[in-house]
């Protein structure tokens, strides 16, 4: 019953005619922010805290959590349509989305985007109305040997992500694990694998690779491709109506990852990006049609637009119940909260009902505002791919450029997003996996500070791992994970020899 209370009080902030405006505002403002590469809700929301000096507290965050949510939301239009994800979030977006736009369905993939979005996010945001205080604690619980075990969980994945060779999706892995150690360590202080350059220090940002990887290496191959007349379709916007047996495959992944992507945005520092690469890794390996992933699937599209949603809301739950921020954007919204005088935390729900109970209510409201602002805009976003070919490349190198340039403002990283560029086309044409790279790039930091940390509290003893049932669990699911997909790889050759001999047979 306070819950239901609390948001009847929500409600009366965010359906006031102030409170409906600046969570439009704010979720038309993070929608074409998500859309543009390289300027993502951290930016966005960093810029708008001068803007609300001055404004009633519970509305100026209503506003830059529509903006968060918002900037998730409309990432996705970029990874479909032009293979360049606007935000980190929306990498996994692209492995389904953009071979659908390819083929001619860039109106169905948009649509499948935009209603898997609205389910992730409207049931996460229920989940963060019943279950806040208690996730809260479990979210507490995650130290860094349980942070290890759930990043080397996520690193059984690479062999799923591969297209075909799991030898090279390996190598491509441990490519992207001696990328993310560029850089000043953390704990020590030395410089590692900087060769003497100062810009290295604080090592390569995500957005650098992924845009080089995915954007301009798509430019390249479109560039040295010409002729080819498999991608004669991608101009093609069609049909957007999703069809019985459409909402039938989505409807196992949207339920599943609403849940899952929640979870995973509850825990501090796993955020959307982990949680789309995960949701998408998870429904691969669920499903009874594997192969037809990364080459336009719907299960697979699906499923990180659902999760990565899902976990924006989740991100709110450490946020707003201890103070702690789950992701670099929550980061930058303690920030605000703490300009606006509100001190987030377990102290939150009884001194500041208004503000708490106000930003939930406001993510319905926001949540139905980008769906009915996004699906009558498809036919009209997707005549991007209408633009001829040699003005669409520019437009991405442009877009690809401003965006990496305006994060750091360093001409270094253009020349750095023109290598990965390279290297991504390279990987592209000797059939390497760029998923893996990125994969192992976002998680080997992250564990890499886990471990350590863990070892320096238990004295070096490797036994901190399998103490707590919480890593041994995490460790079992991985072991589980890593043998499953080769046990039933064995089991499908077999079956295909067995109809092969009896097919000579007769």
């Amino acid at each position: 019953m306070m819950a239901l209370d609390g948001l009847l009080e929500g409600f009366q902030v965010a359906f006031s005619l102030q409170g409906i405006l600046f969570v439009l505002i704010g979720v038309v403002t993070g929608t074409l922010i998500g859309m543009m590469p390289g300027l993502g809700p951290i930016s966005a929301i960093a810029i708008m805290i001068p803007v609300t000096y001055g404004m009633n507290p519970s509305t100026a965050l209503v506003m830059m959590a529509g903006v968060y949510y918002g900037a998730v939301f409309g990432g996705s239009t970029s990874s479909i349509l032009l293979n360049a994800p606007g935000i980190s979030g929306t990498v996994a977006t692209s492995f389904d989305g953009y071979p659908m736009a390819q083929r001619g369905e860039a109106g169905k993939a948009l649509a499948i985007a935009a209603i898997s979005s609205f389910t992730g996010g409207t049931i996460s945001v229920i989940l963060l109305m019943l279950f806040a205080p208690a996730l809260a604690q479990v979210a507490v619980s995650f130290g860094p040997p349980q942070y290890f075990a759930l990043m080397f969980l996520g690193l059984t994945a690479i062999a799923s992500l591969s297209d075909g060779s799991t030898i090279k999706a390996l190598i491509s892995a441990t490519i992207g694990f001696i990328v993310a150690t560029i850089g000043i360590d953390a704990q020590t202080g030395t410089n590692r694998f900087t060769f003497g350059n100062p810009n290295l220090m604080e090592g390569i940002d995500f957005l650098v690779i992924a845009l080089g990887l995915f954007a301009l290496a798509e430019v390249c191959f479109l560039i040295l491709n010409r002729k080819d007349r498999s991608l004669s379709k991608q101009s093609d916007i069609g049909n957007l109506r999703l069809t019985k047996q459409d909402f039938k495959e989505m409807k196992g992944p949207m339920s599943r990852q609403s849940f899952l992507g929640f979870l995973l945005g509850v825990l501090p520092g796993a955020g959307a990006t982990i949680a789309s690469f995960i949701g998408y890794i998870t429904e691969k390996r669920l499903s009874k049609k594997s192969d037809e992933f990364g080459k336009g699937s719907i299960k697979g599209l699906a499923a990180p637009e659902t999760a990565n949603n899902a976990a924006t809301s989740g991100a709110f739950v450490p946020l707003l119940s201890l103070g702690i921020p789950g992701s670099g954007t929550t980061a930058v919204m303690l920030g605000a909260f703490l300009v606006l005088g509100i001190q987030p935390g377990p102290l939150l729900v009884q001194d500041h009902p208004d503000v708490f109970w106000g930003i939930i209510a406001s993510m319905y409201i926001g949540n139905v505002f980008l769906l009915i602002l996004n699906l009558p805009l498809i036919p009209y976003i997707a005549k991007i791919l209408k633009i001829s070919r040699p003005l669409l490349i520019s437009l991405v190198i442009t877009f690809s450029l401003i965006g990496v340039y305006s994060i750091s403002f360093s001409t270094f990283d253009l020349y750095l997003l023109l290598a990965f560029g390279l290297i991504g086309y390279l990987m592209r044409l000797f059939s390497f996996p760029a998923a893996p790279f990125i994969l192992a790039f976002i998680l080997g930091g992250m564990m890499e500070q886990a471990f350590r940390q863990a070892l320096t509290a238990s004295g070096g003893s490797m036994m901190v791992f399998v103490k707590d049932p919480i890593s041994i669990s995490l460790f079992v699911v991985s072991l589980l994970s890593f043998i499953v997909p080769f046990i039933r790889k064995g089991k499908k050759e077999e079956i295909e020899e067995d109809e092969e001999q009896q097919y000579h047979a007769n």
